[in-house]
């Protein structure tokens, strides 16, 4: 593939009459490297985020080597992409036949749960796939339910066993696993480092209830990224919070600590070009929308930064008068639009083209075909994505601009 320098080459040269995605690999091994060597234990990438066969490659090259599945389609595509790599198979509740099927055929030996009926089904499908006899080799994962205070996107409701059955659960588990787990998931894109402080607490309180030797601690994932409105603590200081915390926690002398970032690694390799097909008023059609890439900017109001993509998009004094504007979908549904707000030239007009970043966590996993839209152009190009945690030239958030700071 012919690496393009940035975004507005691409539009230069092509004016693609799709939406184009844009893949910065340099990006995700970077954000790679950097889990690699600062998270305080192994990290799993969370596979949903993104599941591009290419940037799992890239993971992998970057030194990911365990990948967090959750589904048996995750399972089969992450398996063809990676041969040597570990899946482990987070989802809390999966069929009897997907199980098997990752157990026996796909080299699959961690499985999560959060009920004594998804152990059972654990363990039965498991001995099925391993003619007949228990398997002395499986790695459980007890998830606990936790809160998602300080996070843009809940997960507290769905998966999680509650407090005061945990401790029968992992008693239970530990009978059936060789190694055992306990995780939990903060929610996505946690603006606060102290939310798995207090998940971490909670986990002790079940840990102590139960009085068995826990093998693994897997604080998940909500690692957050950066974008309009929502600028976190650098993830050193998560890192450190974690790490402080798990050390105090009464597990096995040889325990692990694991982490699932999924946006975290993921959200700064893809951006997309989309075109503007009508201006009315303050209003945008463009050529993607609700049912493409931006379905969170549509259904939970995720701001994405956006720039023009024009040779000249400042007055003679150099200045740029922007306006906020929404964005309508290319389908014929009400529901296909981005109230943003986005703020873009206020000259825009139809036939421009819009760089539309941070798209690589969820964006570009759920487009799909509604209404005959969601074909794509893919580029790769080389230059920087809108924003960035790991590039080191980020002005910490936590320092005001009138305080000095001294070292």
């Amino acid at each position: 593939m012919h690496i393009h320098p940035d975004a507005l080459a691409v539009a230069g040269a092509f004016a693609p009459d799709q939406p184009a995605i844009l893949n910065r690999p340099h990006a995700a091994a970077r954000a790679a490297r950097f889990f690699v060597e600062k998270f305080p234990g192994r990290s799993l990438y969370a596979v949903k985020a993104n599941p591009s066969p290419e940037l799992l490659r890239v993971l992998w090259d970057a030194g990911i080597t365990h990948y967090d599945v959750a589904s048996i389609a995750e399972v089969r595509m992450a398996r063809a992409a990676l041969p040597e790599a570990t899946l482990c198979f987070m989802h809390p509740v999966k069929t009897p036949s997907a199980i098997i099927e990752a157990y026996r055929d796909h080299g699959v030996r961690v499985f999560s749960l959060d009920s004594i009926e998804e152990l059972e089904k654990i363990r039965d499908a498991t001995t099925a796939a391993n003619g007949g006899i228990l398997p002395e080799d499986l790695t459980l994962c007890v998830r606990l339910r936790v809160s998602s205070e300080g996070s843009e996107l809940s997960l507290a409701s769905k998966f999680g066993c509650d407090l005061t059955g945990a401790g029968e659960l992992l008693q239970a588990t530990r009978q059936v696993a060789d190694s055992l787990g306990v995780c939990f998931h903060v929610g996505s894109q946690s603006m606060s480092p102290h939310a798995y402080v207090q998940a971490l607490e909670r986990v002790r309180a079940a840990i102590v209830d139960a009085a068995v030797t826990v093998d693994i601690i897997d604080v998940g994932g909500g690692f957050p990224s950066i974008y309009p409105g929502m600028e976190p603590p650098p993830l050193e200081d998560y890192f450190g919070v974690i790490d402080r915390t798990y050390e105090s926690l009464p597990v096995s002398y040889s325990a692990e600590l694991w982490c699932e970032p999924g946006r975290a690694l993921c959200a700064e390799y893809n951006s997309m070009i989309v075109r503007v097909e009508r201006r009315r008023g303050t209003e945008l059609f463009i050529n993607d929308g609700a049912y493409g890439a931006l379905f969170d900017a549509a259904h939970v109001g995720w701001r994405f930064p956006v720039r023009l993509l024009r040779d000249s998009a400042a007055n003679e004094d150099g200045e740029t008068e922007t306006q906020d504007f929404s964005f309508w979908g290319p389908t014929c549904d009400d529901m296909d639009h981005m109230e943003g707000p986005f703020a873009l030239p206020a000259d825009i007009k139809a036939g421009d083209f819009i760089e539309i970043g941070m798209l690589g966590a969820y964006g570009a996993a759920m487009k799909t075909a509604f209404n005959g839209f969601g074909a794509t152009e893919v580029f790769e190009v080389s230059d920087e994505p809108m924003s960035s945690q790991y590039r080191g030239d980020r002005r910490d958030p936590r320092v005001s601009d009138n305080v000095v700071s001294l070292r």
